[in-house]
């Protein structure tokens, strides 16, 4: 890799973050407020960021990019393919992701036939991180389910790059009720955001190789 500048933090970054809440906006949701404190480290560390709520958007069933009248998959696909990092948080619930993160997943599967002009499948390059919230356990489980579904469809996964809070099982507190982000979680968030914009800054100046 010694073609890669030593000094690559000029490169302007961009980011995507998803949330996939069960809740409709304006309802208040756990994993908007790990999304947002997501997106505020980026921010402020120059990266330009936009985030959607998959649940306030029709995305049909399906593997197809398209999957026909009245999708709203398309768009939402577009802000994808333009961002350098995603940022994917999803809510637990009986020990799973939600059914908004497994259908944004499976509309992503479209990407595994989509390539560049080098061949090269349309979503190397980019880099993935996960967040994940819940009152109960799960998230080892979910971060697993999501890291492998999207090192499937191209992205790169940083070192230890998931976030998540499991607060007391069989409690009711949820993480949008805490006074203050645990020291823990504040930490993993420096770590994986930090590795991200460094694994997406190397990325974008020195892409991976088109197969042989």
């Amino acid at each position: 890799m010694s073609d890669i500048p030593q000094d690559v933090s000029s490169v302007q970054l961009t980011a995507l973050v998803v949330n996939c809440t069960l809740k409709p906006s304006p309802a208040e949701s756990s994993s908007e407020v790990m999304g947002g404190q997501l997106s505020t480290f980026l921010a402020e560390r120059g990266v330009e960021c936009e985030s959607v709520r998959a649940v306030d958007h029709v995305i049909l069933p399906g593997v197809e990019k398209d999957m026909g009248e009245g999708d709203e998959w398309p768009a939402l696909r577009e802000k994808v393919l333009s961002a350098d990092v995603l940022v994917f948080v999803t809510p637990t619930w009986l020990g799973q992701h939600s059914s908004v993160a497994q259908r944004v997943l499976e509309r992503l599967d479209a990407e595994l036939s989509e390539t560049d002009a080098d061949g090269r499948p349309i979503l190397f390059d980019k880099v993935a991180v996960a967040g994940v919230v819940g009152n109960e356990d799960g998230a080892h489980h979910i971060t697993a389910v999501l890291f492998q579904a999207l090192n499937d469809v191209g992205f790169t996964v940083p070192a230890q790059g998931c976030v998540y809070w499991n607060g007391e099982a069989m409690h009711t507190t949820d993480y949008k009720d805490l006074d203050q982000t645990p020291e823990k979680v504040s930490a993993s968030i420096s770590t994986a955001l930090t590795n991200a914009i460094h694994l997406a800054r190397l990325l974008r100046e020195s892409s991976y190789p088109a197969s042989s």
